[in-house]
């Protein structure tokens, strides 16, 4: 498989102040891809979605075939990028690699559509951020493998259609609310990655330590695991940093206590929540009784971005149940109060053990 870069590179959207839970990618990310599985056998987690693809590739390959436009979604750092390229090598194809803000001109795509050869693959990456004209030249292009250039201006204007070769596009979301039914129609495959489990999370760290040569326990991997959010980009940057710890702290080998200290020290607690997570649920318990609180008023007090916390920081916290989202605003759950140390409201009983 090759990998050919896009002609356009476009900036992730990312949170304004980098934290080490964050799931966009920031900086210090830069090395990841050595940290990413060669074929799809190797992936590990996500087993609901790699026995589908192993089918779908499976059949493709049968049928000498390119396969079916795909989408997936879910929250960032679960591996939309990985797959995609081990789908490219499992193919035996190129993969071009790109991402929605890049393509604002209706000559970036256009370009990128013509230079695809037969069987190559095209990642869109925060495909819901495509703007309307390029997002309209796409239609024809994934349906009937045409491409419409219009010619000249005005009364003069006229329509002309390339044949373009046969290929898979790949869309990448974060936001599959915010894709348009048009475009949604045409993937032939939808797939949503979901958050991974601890369990799963340990065998990636452990893997990961590997490739780094980092000496790793299996408690000490758990431990990084269950801190991670569910997410082996947050995880792998934790184990970067705990590998930090412990070096200077002069141990050869990273177990259990020496990877909490060092989480303890990062204040990631045994949730995966960071300070910023715990003055949002904090705010509304102390500010406003647990919620409902608007998202407006809830990000002026705590001096955030409404659409920040709803991209950034929202996801996960509902996800391990410290939130709720409803049609009067968010509520804080009785997990997070006491997870949090706080008295339960009105008489509340816990779901679990904190």
């Amino acid at each position: 498989m090759a990998i050919v870069p896009a002609d356009a590179n476009g900036a992730r959207a990312q949170a304004p102040a980098q934290r080490v839970v964050q799931a966009e990618p920031v900086q210090e990310d830069q090395g990841e891809q050595s940290l990413r599985p060669n074929t799809l056998n190797e992936y590990l987690g996500q087993e609901e979605l790699k026995q589908s693809l192993g089918v779908t590739l499976a059949a493709a390959r049968q049928r000498g075939e390119p396969i079916d436009h795909l989408l997936f979604y879910g929250p960032p750092g679960l591996g939309k990028t990985t797959i995609s390229m081990l789908i490219a090598a499992e193919m035996q194809t190129q993969i071009r690699i790109t991402s929605a803000p890049a393509l604002e001109r209706p000559r970036d795509i256009a370009g990128l559509l013509l230079s695809l050869q037969a069987g190559d693959i095209l990642f869109i990456d925060e495909i819901h951020r495509l703007n309307r004209v390029t997002e309209e030249m796409l239609y024809p292009a994934m349906e009937d493998f045409m491409l419409d250039i219009t010619i000249g201006k005005g009364q003069a204007a006229r329509i002309k259609r390339l044949p373009l070769k046969r290929f898979t596009l790949i869309g990448a979301t974060t936001r599959a609310g915010a894709i348009s039914a048009p475009l949604r129609a045409r993937f032939g495959l939808v797939h949503r990655l979901r958050f991974y489990t601890d369990t799963e999370m340990q065998k990636i760290l452990l893997q990961s330590a590997g490739l780094l040569k980092i000496p790793l326990t299996e408690a000490g991997a758990l431990a990084i695991g269950s801190r991670s959010r569910g997410t082996p980009r947050v995880g792998n940057r934790l184990l970067k940093r705990v590998r930090d710890f412990a070096q200077v702290k002069g141990k050869l080998e990273i177990d259990e206590n020496i990877a909490v200290e060092a989480l303890d020290l990062l204040q990631v607690d045994r949730f995966g929540l960071d300070p910023t997570d715990r003055l949002l649920l904090k705010t509304i318990i102390r500010n406003y009784q647990g919620g409902p609180v608007g998202i407006d008023t809830l990000a002026a007090a705590i001096s955030e971005d409404g659409s920040t916390i709803e991209e950034v920081y929202e996801p996960f916290l509902m996800q391990a149940g410290f939130l709720q989202r409803t049609q009067r605003g968010r509520m804080v759950t009785p997990q997070a109060y006491q997870h949090l140390g706080f008295d339960l409201p009105g008489g509340q009983l816990p779901l679990f053990e904190a």
